[in-house]
Parts: C-alpha cells; structure tokens; sequence
C-alpha cells in the first residue's frame, strides 16, 4: 500500500512573512531589495523594491524604486509592480510606470512559487537584455546614483 498525499500549500500570510524575512536580510549582491511600505498592514499588500542598476548598460548605477502591491490572491496571483522612478524598458508602460504582464514573461507565466524577490531580479536581468541595455533613459534618475564601490552619492545639476 502506497500513501498519496497532495502537495503542502503554504498560506498566503506565512508565505509573505518568509519574503519579509528574506528581504530583510538582504539579496545577494545588494543590488537588489524589498521590503514592506507599512508595518501596520495586516494584509502584508504594498511592498517598496530597489533595483540598482546593472553594469555595462545605461541602467548603470541608476536607482530605481519600484511599488509592488499583493493582494489578496497572491501568491497564487502574481503582484501589481510599477516603477516609481521613470525608465525606459520594452516591458513597462512610459506613461503609468507599470510593469505590463503581457511583455514580461515572468508575470505573464506565472507560477506559486515565485517571489517579489524573483521579480525583481529578473526585471534587472531585463535592463541587461540587447533589446533594454542601450535604450535612451529618461534624465530624471541622474540625482541619485551609485557609484563602482556601493557608496550613494547624489549630483545637482545646476
């Protein structure tokens, strides 16, 4: 006899206490974080992102905010994500800053598994792309930038 048990589904809540712990602690290189907007919110549904962006691009050392909003679905559902900072990439609508399912694959296909964390470093991975890597960028990030070591810096243009 043989047990057949159906696959662990974690509940949204814990789900999202694990991204906050994660988020916290850092990603990787630095170059890219999360965490929530409001610690007040029970729902855990507004989370802010950083993206730092990559080297070799005319993304590079731009920072770029992002709003990522979980509602009541997720993580069944993938999140909202809108750039707050203005940038020009094939996936995101110029007008509204919103990161359109349609033309990112990750959103589009999405899976439970996924996280904000994944999101992010894949919309990263993106600016890296031949068709993001060289496109003219708005002017309004060059106030604040990071320079080769990590250090922020910011530069008034006078």
């Amino acid at each position: 006899m043989t047990w057949s048990f159906p696959p662990l589904v974690v509940p949204r809540s814990f789900r999202l206490l694990e991204e906050l712990e994660r988020g916290e602690k850092g990603i990787g290189d630095g170059t890219v974080s999360y965490g929530m907007d409001d610690a007040d919110d029970s729902y855990m549904r507004s989370w802010t992102g950083t993206i730092i962006g990559p080297h070799n691009t005319v993304h590079d050392g731009r920072i770029y905010q992002l709003k990522l909003f979980c509602d009541k679905d997720y993580p069944d559902n993938p999140p909202t994500v809108r750039f707050q900072s203005q940038i020009n990439m094939n996936c995101v609508n110029e007008e509204t800053g919103m990161v359109e399912p349609s033309l990112f694959p990750m959103l589009a296909n999405w899976k439970r598994e996924y996280t904000m964390e994944d999101i992010l470093t894949n919309l990263k991975k993106e600016m890296s792309s031949r068709e993001n890597r060289r496109l003219c960028q708005p002017t309004g990030n060059d106030e604040q930038r990071v320079d080769q070591k990590g250090l922020m810096f910011r530069c008034n243009i006078l």
